[in-house]
């Protein structure tokens, strides 16, 4: 048996491999992405006061911080059965939208950008954000602004710029000043400005990728999943839509009833799990969450702007879209459509006002919460005793829910290109890289799994760069 790998996966949030073997007769036979790191924060929050949670759950991840202090704090006024004011909502909506525009930003030029502009390099101190740079400064440039423009939304709003504080029980703890707003929303025009640019750049990438042949590079159909409120794009409060593979919508329901839709498996391979539609099977059920799919569930766009580029979109490459190298594309119209929600909501009268929180009332003893982040449809889900103390929490977060697609992804890769272990060489392990970057993962998100005897921790020892023994635990 022949065994590659690529380890560590780069330009991701966190720490993966991919693995590739073949049998004895040299014809490829498993291939698999893995999570290889574990971090409980589930069983961190039991016995924590349910209050807390939205100043726990953020310290996940520095990437995904604003989604999980919303997803956390709405899941945490639903335990205490109280209806947040609209200035609240107004609020905390523009906090998620700066966020959006931060992590959208980063990921398109820092991480992404490299695989559109030089896929096929055997150079790799090129592939990377100092090649970029080296060759188009300026583009590197507006993405540092766009970066510093959504980080400075979250830092005015949600009291710091990494790991927010302000979602409390019931509402904000902090109101947004009438020169805080005048200053913010000379900042969202520039946004606006920069998000119409970043589109025209990505059409040229992506342009680049379908001269190059790659457009496919793992390329297969599933279900999609996204919140729309009343059939338009929505990421802070709304229905989840699943559509199927030729674009029918199959279900939408409200995010509290989602153990009726989703399940979640576990593979040996990897500390992630792998969701799935309930009745449609393991199999069967595979969806996909982020971006792309975010445009394949909605009727339209919430913002005009952006809705110019989705009908584009989708004139060129149809709905449902199932490439994942147009998750990338799918990425930019989303941050154009935050950056116009930014100036919408900065325009609200509403969002200065003083009425920002509301008395919670009795604890119901359960709630669930959700957002769309950055990376996909994300689910807390907090249950409490009389005392307010969490006795179970069940994170659902958007890269484990595309951690199957991911699997099926790599090995799509595979098949096209590996026909024996002779075909191995850095570009074509880059394509499989870059299938994984397509969806933009946060695995430090994503590492929620329960262990069982099958799928247990364990120590990889080495001599001289050869496997010697595997401990297991």
């Amino acid at each position: 048996m022949v065994k590659l790998s690529v380890e560590p996966v780069t330009r991701v949030e966190g720490h993966g491999k991919i693995t590739v073997s073949f049998d004895e007769n040299g014809n490829l036979d498993k291939v698999h992405f893995h999570v290889v790191e574990v971090r409980g924060f589930e069983k961190f929050l039991e016995g924590r006061y349910i209050e807390d949670a939205p100043i726990y759950t953020p310290r996940i991840c520095g990437m995904c911080q604003v989604a999980h202090h919303l997803a956390s704090a709405k899941a945490v006024d639903a335990v205490f059965g109280v209806k947040i004011p609209e200035t609240a909502e107004l609020l905390r909506n523009l906090m998620h939208q700066g966020s959006t525009i931060h992590s959208h930003a980063l990921h398109f030029y820092m991480l992404a950008a490299p695989d559109l502009m030089f896929p096929t390099t055997d150079d790799v101190l090129k592939r990377n954000l100092i090649g970029i740079a080296k060759e188009h400064p300026e583009i590197v440039k507006d993405a540092i602004e766009l970066r510093k423009i959504g980080q400075t939304i979250v830092k005015v709003v949600g009291g710091r710029a990494i790991h927010p504080v302000t979602c409390v029980v019931g509402g904000q703890s902090k109101p947004l000043k009438e020169e805080e707003r005048e200053e913010l929303l000379k900042l969202s025009e520039r946004a606006i400005e920069l998000s119409e640019k970043s589109i025209e750049i990505g059409k040229k990438l992506i342009e680049n990728i379908k001269e190059k042949d790659l457009l496919d590079i793992g390329y297969f159909e599933s279900y999609h999943m996204g919140m729309v409120n009343n059939g338009v794009h929505e990421l802070y409060d709304g229905k989840i839509r699943v559509v199927n593979a030729e674009g029918k919508v199959e279900y939408e329901f409200d995010p509290s009833e989602y153990m009726n839709y989703i399940a979640e498996g576990v593979r040996p391979y990897s500390y992630s799990k792998f969701p799935y539609l309930k009745d449609k099977g393991e199999e069967e059920g595979v969806y996909r969450v982020n971006t792309l799919s975010r445009l394949n569930v909605a009727d339209k766009m919430a913002t005009p702007l952006a809705q110019k580029y989705y009908e584009e979109f989708v004139k060129e490459f149809g709905k449902p879209c199932h490439y994942p190298m147009l998750f990338h594309y799918a990425r930019l119209i989303e941050l154009l459509s935050s950056a116009e929600k930014v100036k919408e909501l900065l325009e609200n009268d509403k969002i200065v006002g003083e009425d920002i929180r509301a008395e919670p009332e009795d604890i119901v003893g359960e709630g669930v919460g959700c957002v769309e982040a950055p990376r996909g449809t994300l689910i807390h889900h907090f249950k409490t005793n009389e005392e307010g103390i969490i006795t179970d929490a069940n994170l659902i977060v958007a890269t484990v829910q595309n951690n199957p697609a991911m699997d099926i992804g790599v090995r799509k890769v595979a098949e096209k290109y590996l026909k024996s272990p002779d075909d191995a060489n850095p570009q074509i392990l880059n394509y499989m890289e870059m299938v994984i970057r397509a969806y933009d993962p946060c695995l430090s998100c994503a590492t929620h799994v329960i262990r069982n005897s099958e799928n247990d921790l364990s120590l990889e020892v080495y001599k001289k760069n050869e496997l010697v023994k595997v401990i297991r635990r």
